[in-house]
């Protein structure tokens, strides 16, 4: 196991995150990790029922949380995957915290059924209103998990892979929840062990002289390698790669167009690219898919880690013509004139970005997730000096990157109505596959 910790001001607050490496979870137990995380906190544990683990929880501490932490890693297929315990508490209680991250991990129940099965309801309406409200994530999530193994990740345990798995289970937990139950306790055997543990303390020197008693307890009580052993299997699944419509119920669509421009362009990263995706969406997006295309928003994101150069919009009453906006960008990065005062705002907001303010619990979060990533200070340094020394000569070079997004590698998934995706069809034979969601 590793210690990491961030000795910054926190009025005597300790803030904790223990970290148990993902990788070794079997492929197809990974959609069911979700719930497995909000089963360990919401079904009590062998000493204690769910309400007394809460008034526990609430007494101790400012409250512990579990969850899946997932990310592509720039340079290496296999994604960085740990399961996230994350609490919080006054110094003087970081004992009561350990304690409590340890029961939540070691000993929470896992055999609730009434309780499981209200969950998976939950998480399907849920995820059924999300598709409607907010389908560009779905959209993003589907053209990520074409591409990257981290992507997959997300899309099976967040996305529309998701949804269909939670059908599913739902059906599965009436009709055997033995096998489910098996399935949560196999989970945790795969991943309880010290081996490739982390634990990360953010507080001052108070509160962290106070836990540093107090991790020890925490990691004796897993043991020092997985009960289950290995899987022995790399996660090696991404889906097909085509241009898919997601047909929902819905007056507005969602579009969604991405290539990776590490694979499909041969993109080495540099700063400036954050200057010119910021300056992309304030400028020609803002104006040709939100004023004269009528959509609610416009945007793009660069994941300088994956590669993925990805175009959305958000209620957006167009489809061909959104697409077309997309792929106009790359003429318009070529004959794009920058006076050096917008140039200088482009920048100034861009290092607003990079280096915004940061609480002390963020703070410390944030290193610790470089450090999983493997982001180091002299990279970053090196980031903000290529942001401050953007020029109009790197718009135009970076023109010729985007321009794989508008290429044979760049794919399209859109949430939109069953006759809009007929009439796209219609329009282009054979431009996408229909795929009914609602």
């Amino acid at each position: 196991a590793t210690l990491l910790t961030h000795e910054l001001f926190t009025n005597d607050v300790l803030y904790a995150e223990a970290a148990l490496d993902l990788t070794g979870l079997p492929a197809g137990l990974l959609p069911l990790l979700p719930l497995f995380c909000r089963s360990l906190t919401q079904m009590g544990t062998q000493n204690e029922s769910f309400i007394e683990l809460t008034e526990r929880i609430g007494r101790k501490t400012g409250g512990v949380s579990v969850y899946p932490f997932s990310s592509a890693k720039r340079g290496q297929e296999q994604p960085v995957a740990y399961l996230m315990v994350r609490g919080k508490a006054m110094g003087h209680n970081s004992g009561d915290l350990f304690q409590l991250m340890g029961d939540i991990l070691a000993s929470a129940r896992l055999d609730d059924r009434a309780r499981f099965t209200q969950m998976v309801a939950e998480t399907k309406a849920n995820m059924e209103a999300g598709i409607i409200g907010s389908g560009h994530r779905y959209a993003a999530s589907r053209l990520s998990a074409q591409r990257s193994i981290a992507g997959w990740m997300g899309e099976a345990t967040g996305g529309l892979s998701y949804l269909e798995f939670i059908r599913g289970l739902a059906k599965r937990v009436e009709e055997d929840w033995e096998g489910v139950q098996a399935d949560l306790e196999s989970i945790r055997k795969h991943l309880l062990q010290r081996k490739g543990a982390l634990v990360n303390l953010t507080g001052d020197d108070r509160a962290l002289a106070a836990a540093a008693a107090h991790v020890d307890e925490l990691l004796t009580r897993l043991p020092e390698t997985a009960a289950a052993g290995p899987s022995g299997e790399a996660w090696a699944g991404v889906l097909p790669r085509l241009n898919e419509a997601l047909v929902v119920p819905t007056q507005v669509n969602y579009v969604g167009k991405a290539a990776n421009l590490y694979a499909d362009a041969g993109y080495k990263l540099s700063g400036s690219a954050y200057v010119i995706e910021k300056h992309l969406g304030t400028s020609w997006l803002w104006d040709k898919v939100r004023v004269v295309g009528g959509a609610y928003g416009g945007f793009c994101s660069f994941d300088s880690h994956s590669g993925m150069f990805t175009f959305l919009s958000y209620r957006d009453p167009n489809l061909l013509d959104t697409l077309e906006a997309y792929d106009g960008s790359v003429d318009f990065l070529r004959s794009l004139e920058l006076d050096q005062d917008a140039l200088t705002k482009a920048i100034i907001g861009t290092m607003g970005d990079l280096d915004a303010y940061q609480l002390p619990d963020a703070k410390g979060y944030t290193a610790f997730s470089r450090y999983l990533l493997g982001v180091t200070d002299e990279e970053r340094q090196e980031r903000r000096d290529q942001v401050l020394g953007t020029t109009q000569k790197d718009f135009r070079e970076f023109a010729e990157v985007l321009d794989c997004v508008r290429g044979d590698a760049a794919r399209v998934v859109a949430v939109t109505n069953a006759d809009k995706a007929a009439q796209v069809l219609q329009e282009r034979p054979g431009f996408w596959e229909l795929r009914k969601v609602l």
